[in-house]
């Protein structure tokens, strides 16, 4: 009798999310972390001091790590007294709004689009609704500075002529009194360095004009500073060391340029979710000293004391013993790299013969050390395609690819916005792909399936198909 062998079923191809902005697992920094733990455990008078309501600006000891770490990242002295302990990035993006903005009185919130899309309903939430407005970003310095200029002036000529228009006064009308001592006309958001969606990296020319302005204006620039710390050659064979020097945050040339005044203009907003993992939920703020004292004071800080208190006495291990540094250079940069430059090379092979182009990145002031960083790339579809939503939703339906689209990162509730986004060469055609979620080889499949539904989605075209406007959800 001749065999007959069970033939093994066949797999059937599994989602790949070049969409996700998470790190890997593989990749959280869970043994340091535990070691960290175990420190502070182990001890008992660490013990008292990690279970108790922690001081409210944070942990002393992981303050003066990260003025130590951040001085020795930027190149500049960092002092203690300007860091702030907080529960992640997000999470103190709602308390500076709580504390330095009246949604009476604070005009608007620019936000440089494409925009980081979630960071839009804290805005919201925080009574902002309707109120949050694009500021295009620019190919050559990453932010349209002289259309910011325009819409801070109309905005401010509108505010003045509306108080004069009812008899009372342009103050803050809900926040008010002593536990509000500054209250800012507007606020501007930006992610400056490797920007999420774009990766585009703030010149520091066009950094000292936005601080100016926002002076000029009494703005408050928050700026995601997250990063930061994740950069790398943008040559696969350039040495290790053959990259930009790590910009100047915001705050930085706040601090630096003449006129610095008690509160500043500016706040750094940090965080260890991507360096540690995210479930860390440990940031900071880096600000004036007298911000950093308000900010503290916020009212769920007065009553629960400092955010995230317990594992912050972690992460203040982690830095002290340098293992949290060593994780960043020594596994993440060098997997990040690599996975970086297996996406590169698959969209050079793959997307390029299809008219898709790649976004330049890089940041202006170092023409001779091109550098790549953050998580995410960013690439503009053909004009023969439909729109990048309508691509993505072709993606993941037939091709188990999900992607990022150009429509998530409009601004929320501003019209502008998509009018800009949906113009010719807008970023409604644009798809942001990310390789800090998945291994190599994944990546390079996904990136051959969206190829594979750029060619199916021609082709069909081609034979009369028409494709109708459909998106898909953010998740």
């Amino acid at each position: 009798m001749g065999s007959n062998p069970v033939s093994s079923p066949v797999k059937p191809p599994a989602l790949i999310n070049l969409q996700l902005g998470w790190p890997s697992p593989r990749l959280f920094a869970a043994n340091s972390l535990l070691q960290g733990a175990q420190s502070v455990l182990t001890s008992e008078s660490e013990t008292a001091a990690a279970l108790i309501y922690g001081p409210h600006p944070g942990h002393p000891p992981l303050r003066e790590s990260v003025a130590e770490w951040l001085s020795s990242i930027y190149s500049r002295k960092i002092s203690s007294d300007r860091i702030c302990i907080t529960n992640g990035a997000s999470g103190n993006l709602s308390n500076v709004l709580q504390r330095f903005t009246d949604p009476l009185y604070t005009r608007c919130i620019f936000m440089v689009e494409p925009t980081y899309f979630l960071a839009c309903p804290i805005f919201e939430d925080n009574g902002f609704q309707g109120k949050l407005l694009g500021v295009p970003e620019s190919d050559t310095d990453g932010v349209d500075i002289g259309f910011l200029r325009r819409e801070l002036e109309a905005a401010e000529k509108r505010a003045q002529q509306a108080a004069e228009a009812k008899g009372v006064p342009d103050v803050p009308t809900i926040k008010t009194g002593k536990t509000y001592p500054k209250v800012y006309k507007y606020v501007i958001y930006i992610v400056p360095t490797f920007s999420n969606p774009s990766g585009k990296t703030l010149s520091l020319g066009a950094r000292r004009e936005l601080v100016a302005l926002a002076r000029q204006y009494d703005a408050l620039i928050v700026s995601d500073d997250v990063y930061d710390f994740l950069s790398w050659p943008e040559d696969a064979f350039a040495a290790d060391d053959a990259v930009a020097a790590v910009p100047p945050r915001l705050v930085d040339v706040d601090r630096e340029m003449d006129g610095y005044g008690t509160w500043g203009n500016t706040l750094s907003n940090g965080s260890f979710s991507k360096v540690i993992g995210p479930g860390v939920r440990v940031g900071w703020a880096d600000c004036s000293p007298a911000m950093v004292h308000e900010l503290s004071e916020t009212g769920s800080s007065s009553s629960g004391g400092a955010p995230s208190h317990l594992t912050s006495t972690f992460v203040d291990k982690m830095l002290r013993t340098g293992q949290l540094q060593s994780h960043i250079k020594d596994s993440l940069v060098p997997t990040y790299r690599k996975r970086y430059y297996t996406l590169m090379a698959a969209v050079r092979e793959h997307l390029v013969p299809l008219g898709v182009r790649v976004q330049a990145s890089n940041p202006k002031d170092d023409a001779k050390n091109a550098t790549a960083g953050g998580f995410f790339t960013y690439l503009e579809l053909p004009e023969d395609l439909p729109p990048a939503r309508t691509v993505a939703a072709v993606a993941l339906k037939e091709k188990l690819l999900r992607i990022a689209f150009g429509h998530m990162f409009t601004v929320t509730g501003d019209a502008e916005s998509v009018v800009r986004a949906e113009a010719s060469g807008g970023f409604a055609s644009c798809v942001r792909l990310c390789w800090a979620w998945h291994e190599e080889a994944e990546i390079a499949e996904g990136v051959r399936r969206l190829a594979n539904t750029i060619t199916d989605i021609k082709a069909r075209i081609a034979a009369g198909e028409k494709f109708a406007d459909v998106s898909i959800g953010i998740r």
